[in-house]
């Protein structure tokens, strides 16, 4: 049985359509997944080497800034849906699942227009317009945060659950702190250790704030592992020390979270699920230049459920971090309260829900049960 996953121009919307295929062959090994992306996004780069079958196509996104390049936009779409149609003719697929992004909405328009049902998986808690567009006409809509709904009323799929988004899981028996620890060079307890990143190619802002701080001085007890990114790792490797582990990149990041008592990170979609799944207090800053600023919305609507502290890129000064970390730091009792919190949140069997209950859709019982 073949089943369409749409989606990606950014890792956002691409990994979660591949950790929903892979439980979906483990749950059933007669789905054939086929992903649907751009040729100009981040699938470019990842889908050839996760085993999947895959088609790109010379899709744009709407030049909103610059609205006389939309041609390319409408010539793309023109061309994705003459090579959608051999696609879809060759193998008729029982459902299209869309994971957002550009690149998901002419797989999406294709199925709607020759009567293939669709699925979507939104990450976010302030849906995309590929999302807001196409959920009326969705035989189920996967939601990643609850929030996500209330933007949505009016405009609901038959079938909307509220089941996170998908992740790698935390492993089922923890990780020995201590251990994790003593793994990045630092003691195995007291102190604080803190995990600063925002993604492989890093976060400027939080980059600057990190470094201005190492120089001022971190406050004692405090550990910092340290992604600034695989470009920007040059201009802040001469700040690793004994107390400070820099990386150019984490991977695999688990070995980060099961060290780490706090983040500062940004606010995407998958980095809080990972969050909330570790169960790690954090300290969001979110995107600013995000698109229509979902990075700002996915942080206050954690940080309104009580697991985050959010500061805006404009408001994170050198003094300002401190005094955040300082303040947790000196209140144990608040960082239980946000773990907890952050915990609440949590749906680290995302990709397992969502598999089953796709396998529902389409009339196939999972084969084997989590």
């Amino acid at each position: 049985m073949r089943i369409v996953f749409a989606g990606g121009g950014t890792g956002g919307h691409l990994y979660p359509g591949l950790a929903i295929a892979r439980a979906l062959v483990i749950f059933e090994p007669r789905v054939r997944p086929l992903f649907v992306g751009a040729q100009r996004g981040v699938e470019r780069d990842v889908l050839p080497g996760a085993g999947f079958e895959y088609l790109l196509l010379d899709l744009h996104p709407l030049y909103r800034a610059r609205p006389w390049e939309n041609w390319r936009t409408a010539a793309g779409m023109a061309s994705a849906w003459r090579t959608l149609g051999k696609a879809f003719s060759a193998e008729r697929p029982a459902l299209v699942v869309g994971t957002g992004g550009y690149a998901s909405g002419a797989a999406l328009g294709y199925a709607v227009a020759h009567g293939i049902p669709i699925a979507l998986q939104e990450q976010n808690s302030a849906p995309g317009l590929t999302t807001r567009f196409f959920a009326p006409r969705a035989r189920a809509l996967f939601l990643g945060v609850p929030e996500a709904a209330f933007a949505l009323r009016g405009r609901a799929a038959s079938v909307v659950a509220d089941t996170g988004n998908p992740i790698e899981p935390p492993p089922d028996v923890r990780p020995d702190r201590a251990a994790a620890r003593r793994a990045w060079g630092f003691p195995e307890t007291g102190g604080m250790v803190i995990l600063a990143f925002g993604g492989s190619q890093g976060a400027r802002g939080i980059n600057e704030a990190v470094d201005a701080w190492i120089a001022r001085g971190l406050p004692p007890d405090t550990y910092l592992i340290w992604g600034t990114g695989r470009g920007p790792y040059e201009n802040f490797s001469h700040r690793q020390s004994s107390r400070v582990a820099v990386r150019p990149y984490l991977s695999p990041i688990a070995h980060a979270y099961a060290a780490a008592d706090l983040a500062v990170a940004r606010s995407g979609a998958l980095t809080l699920a990972e969050l909330n799944a570790w169960g790690i207090p954090s300290i969001l800053v979110p995107l600013p230049t995000a698109a229509a600023d979902h990075q700002t919305a996915n942080a206050r609507a954690l940080e309104a459920a009580g697991g985050a502290v959010v500061i805006a890129q404009a408001e994170l000064t050198t003094e300002r971090l401190d005094s955040t970390v300082r303040a947790l730091a000196a209140d144990p009792a608040r960082v239980a309260a946000i773990s907890a919190a952050a915990l609440g949140r949590a749906r680290p069997k995302a990709a397992d829900d969502i598999a089953s209950r796709i396998l529902n859709l389409v009339n196939m019982p999972a084969a084997r049960e989590s």
